[in-house]
């Protein structure tokens, strides 16, 4: 079985190098990788171009514009040949061992009887390339799961009509595209597997101001069109959708129409302590 890896990257070449690698050296050999080279202009196109003369598994797209990673990855998945498809950003890494790990816990499922929506896995999460801490994510995840926190992390492994029969990532979302999309997978087919074994390398360095006020409007939106898709029928999934967007993780504050908002949607006493705690933090 043929697995496809995506990979959407714009002037990250040297990061890219790694990643590439690190495909391309899996012990599961019957693997294609779809760069899609979104605008770059570092010198990307030219090595992606030596690259591949180097092995005919690594396939890429050179876009002369930036369209955004959403439309990199639908790029990517279109095309893919794969059976499964799984991603991979530019500035993480496979172990050596990830897709036959995938691979051989997707067959023990099915053997089983077990019919899953797709496979998660733990990271290695690092900070300026050293070990920063090892994830612990939750064994099994249905959509309503996600709404609270997004366990699954970046990447799915499934097969590729799952990405296509979900709809693929949405283009228009300014943020929380991964979690959007695996909230559909997880709505049409099912539960989430975790396999229990840090596989990928994640890469948490910080690059950029995350409470720039750029960073909050595109945080904000996301939230508002995520929403009005996913959360019609349940406050609750709304409310804790909200308190997302509070996470350290992003640094928005709460102010005061977000607080109107929150009691607007019902009496929660756990979340109106996390927000309160999110309004107050230092």
């Amino acid at each position: 079985m043929k697995v496809t890896i995506y990979t959407p990257t714009k002037n990250r070449k040297e990061a890219l190098a790694k990643a590439i690698d690190s495909v391309l050296n899996q012990t599961y050999q019957d693997v294609e990788m779809i760069v899609v080279n979104d605008g770059s202009t570092d010198g990307t196109a030219e090595y992606l171009e030596a690259k591949a003369k180097l092995d005919s598994r690594l396939k890429f797209f050179n876009k002369t514009t930036s369209e955004g990673a959403p439309v990199a990855r639908n790029l990517a998945i279109k095309n893919a040949t794969g059976d499964f498809v799984t991603g991979l950003d530019d500035d993480d890494e496979f172990t050596p061992e990830r897709i036959q790990a995938f691979i051989q816990y997707w067959e023990l499922l099915t053997n089983l009887g077990l019919k899953p929506a797709c496979l998660y896995a733990q990271d290695v999460v690092t900070r300026h390339g050293e070990v920063y801490f090892i994830s612990q994510k939750k064994g099994m995840l249905k959509a309503d799961d996600l709404f609270e926190f997004n366990s699954i992390g970046n990447q799915v492994f499934a097969p590729k009509s799952h990405f296509v029969d979900a709809g693929l990532f949405n283009e228009t979302l300014p943020a929380w595209q991964d979690m959007e999309m695996f909230i559909r997978i997880l709505k049409k087919f099912g539960t989430a597997h975790l396999l229990d074994c840090a596989t990928q390398i994640y890469d948490d360095t910080p690059k950029q101001d995350r409470i720039s006020v750029k960073a909050e409007s595109k945080i904000r939106d996301a939230y508002r069109q995520f929403s009005l898709l996913h959360t019609e029928h349940s406050a609750r999934n709304a409310q804790a959708l909200m308190l997302q967007m509070f996470s350290k993780f992003y640094g928005v504050r709460p102010g005061f129409t977000d607080w109107v908002n929150f009691i607007k949607l019902g009496f929660w006493p756990k979340g109106f302590l996390k927000l309160a705690l999110a309004t107050f933090r230092p």
